[in-house]
């Protein structure tokens, strides 16, 4: 038995905040910014909106496309490193809103790469028959844990929300995922501060994001590119296999060395991140729910998805939608 893709769903809040709005709070300019990173504009989250607000829309959108109803769901994984409390988990939050109850809810925290974590978790609990419809979902608001006067991250991170319902089938869907991780880099992409030890080390700064932009940019490209091509060797197939490569939408820099490392042209890759940003765990069901809804994704089609983030951590998932 293998798990399947049969809905996608996404949402993203109202507010777009433009690369000349930031020319305002910031030392930057919409040149600057596009050329280092391939982001034109961002969605933030309106005050009193959580990530538990955008995956419900996300969910539901994604039911929708299934033809189901969120009783059918036996499964809940939400990937957030923005969740709205410490404690009861995102899922939770999420599958009371839906009207789900008695099954498995849970978060999976892996920062950028916790959507393809959780896709993983998802796709070895229905091959095991734990249950038969899961629903995954990656909700961040990034823009609650961004200094806005950092430009190395506030030029970079935003809010939105992607999902996926699948289902136990015996028709190969989910091939292979391939999750790896190393804390070695923990400081060079992190949110310093936690319950630990009660924001105490930061006074009355609220905890924000520290990037150090450069090693972060050589360590994915690495990382990364070791990935995709375990995924592939994984499932014996060729470069040339791959119909769309659907990657973690962290900089444009980044996604174009991964491509031109798989020698697929850039216009069989799924990009948002000039209109989306970075929307860490949400950013590549995001990607995915645009190019099916617009058509470039079609069944039968084979799909590399990609991601990488605070951690480190990284993962690859090869399907056929």
């Amino acid at each position: 038995m293998y798990s399947r893709v049969i809905g996608t769903g996404s949402a993203l809040p109202e507010q777009v905040v433009t690369n000349a709005d930031l020319e305002s709070r910031v030392n930057t300019s919409d040149r600057w910014i596009f050329e280092r990173t391939g982001i034109r504009e961002r969605r933030i989250a309106a005050p009193g909106e959580t990530s538990t607000d955008l995956g419900e829309r996300a969910a539901r959108a994604a039911l929708a496309m299934a033809g189901l109803e969120a009783a059918d769901v036996g499964l809940v994984i939400v990937a957030t490193c923005t969740p709205e409390n410490v404690f009861p988990s995102t899922a939770c939050l999420l599958q009371n809103r839906l009207g789900i109850h008695g099954g498995p809810a849970f978060d999976v925290q892996a920062a950028c790469a916790g959507f393809i974590y959780a896709l993983s978790v998802a796709d070895s609990l229905l091959r095991s028959g734990a249950a038969d419809t899961a629903l995954v979902v990656g909700t961040e608001t990034m823009s609650r844990i961004i200094d806005w006067q950092d430009r190395r991250t506030c030029i970079l991170f935003a809010d939105g929300a992607g999902a996926m319902v699948l289902r136990r089938e015996p028709t190969p869907g989910i091939l292979s995922t391939h999750l790896h991780a190393d804390g070695k880099y923990k400081d060079l992409l992190w949110v310093p501060g936690w319950v630990s030890d009660d924001y105490s080390t930061l006074g009355d700064t609220p905890p924000h994001m520290v990037m150090e932009g450069a090693e972060v940019f050589r360590v994915a490209v690495e990382k990364l590119g070791e990935s995709v091509e375990e995924a592939l060797a994984a499932n014996g197939l060729e470069k040339s296999a791959i119909d769309w490569l659907i990657p973690h939408q962290a900089n444009l820099r980044i996604i174009a060395a991964i491509a031109k490392r798989l020698r697929l042209p850039m216009e069989q890759v799924v990009l948002t991140i000039a209109e989306h940003g970075n929307t860490s765990a949400a950013s590549v069901p995001l990607a995915m729910d645009v190019a099916v809804r617009d058509g470039r994704v079609k069944p039968g089609q084979t799909l590399l998805l990609e991601a990488f983030g605070g951690g480190f951590a990284w993962g690859s998932a090869l399907l056929r939608f």
